[in-house]
């Protein structure tokens, strides 16, 4: 059996949804979990239930903010000191930033951005979309290790029924190292909604909306059910919604549950971005829109007059 740590982050004391997919992927195969700080008890008895064997809560001076020399030293120094095969964790802003630089610390290999990934005898492959996700790639890590992958959140679905591990909590001591470059502040986004990489639910508009004022119906939308406004880069470029809102090859690639697309044509370069959607609902008043020949359910019609209808409908599924 594989040595297996996977590197979770937190948000607002709550670890992300991706750790608890990739636990659920390792097939039986024991895994520790590692994190910067403090995890609440709770937090830990999540992990443990999807089959964390040890929690490791890493410690150290200035690692109270994400840098990317001090957890990339502390995580390399930690990994060392146990040995391990194989370090998971999520293809978030943070993960595709740190894994990087671990691969290169230990001259290794890392797969980024897995849609799927499987251990068979111990050994690791994963599923990466090649080319804007026109192809996919079945890639194995070779050379010495220890290995190093990401997987994009939502893609791999949380595993129903996991095998539980003992999810012994103990605190580690790490050390940063030289940091050349500090973070002084972080000032969060005014939203409060998950960020669209890691939403479960987006709706998504296009140049159909005609004006940033217009999104509020997306945003009504999107309270009611739980989602995050996304939109396409057409809608971005005329100035509709800031850039960190745009899903495409230029954007964002998400992976959520349901993804419903609102005046948007489905350019290739938005399907990039979004194509690996479990269900897509798409609207448009275009019946010829290359969303449709993607979209699991179309709708042919002004999205002004059916984003709301979809909204009080939701409100009186969902007793809101």
């Amino acid at each position: 059996m594989a040595n297996v740590l996977v590197f979770t982050e937190t948000n607002d004391g709550k670890i992300k949804p991706v750790t608890l997919e990739i636990l659920g992927k390792l097939g039986g195969q024991a895994a520790d979990v590692a994190v910067f700080g403090d995890l609440a008890a709770d937090q830990v008895q999540l992990l443990a239930q999807h089959g964390a064997a040890n929690v490791h809560k890493l410690k150290g001076g200035n690692l109270d903010k994400y840098t990317p020399e001090g957890y990339s030293n502390a995580l390399s120094g930690f990994i060392k000191s146990k040995s391990y095969d194989y370090v998971l964790g999520g293809a978030t802003s943070t993960g595709k930033d740190l894994f990087p630089r671990l691969a290169a610390s230990f001259d290794a290999g890392c797969a980024s951005d897995c849609t799927q990934i499987s251990f068979e005898g111990g050994s690791f492959a994963g599923t990466r979309p090649l080319f804007a996700g026109k192809c996919l790639a079945k890639v194995e890590l070779t050379g010495p290790k220890p290995h190093f992958a990401t997987v994009r959140p939502n893609a791999l679905g949380l595993n129903p029924s996991p095998t539980a591990g003992a999810g012994a909590a103990a605190d580690a001591n790490v050390d940063a190292g030289q940091i050349r470059a500090m973070v002084k502040e972080i000032v969060k986004a005014a939203s409060a909604k998950v960020d669209l990489t890691e939403a479960n639910i987006i709706v998504s508009g296009g140049r159909a909306m005609k004006n940033a004022e217009n999104f509020k119906i997306l945003n009504e939308l999107a309270d009611v059910i739980g989602a995050t406004v996304g939109a396409s880069r057409a809608a971005v470029d005329s100035g509709f919604a800031p850039h960190a809102m745009q899903v495409g090859q230029t954007g964002k690639t998400v992976a959520p549950t349901l993804y419903i697309a609102c005046g948007i044509s489905g350019a290739i370069q938005h399907l990039a971005g979004m194509r690996t959607s479990k269900v897509i609902v798409a609207i448009n008043t275009d019946p010829d829109a290359p969303i449709f020949t993607k979209a699991d359910y179309g709708i042919v019609g002004d999205l002004f007059q059916i984003v709301p209808i979809l909204t009080e409908e939701f409100k009186k599924l969902l007793g809101k």
